[in-house]
């Protein structure tokens, strides 16, 4: 399957206990270590996004504004 450069798709299994594995190569692109902390984005109708961690402030502004 040829994707355009800087797409990928991954698929991954739930465990029991509603776990996921992030494969290692996206690990690798997103730099994500163990104890990282994610964002989990849902919308009933779109799906579940996981951002990367650059976007964590401007998604944080995006939702509760620049309270400053």
């Amino acid at each position: 399957m040829n994707t355009p450069k800087g797409k990928y798709i991954w698929t991954v299994t739930v465990g029991e206990k509603g776990q996921i594995v992030i494969p290692k190569q996206a690990r690798e692109i997103f730099d994500i270590k163990p104890g990282d902390n994610l964002i989990i984005l849902a919308d009933e109708e779109r799906g579940i996004a996981i951002p990367p961690k650059s976007e964590f402030e401007t998604i944080h502004k995006n939702i509760f504004g620049d309270k400053k």
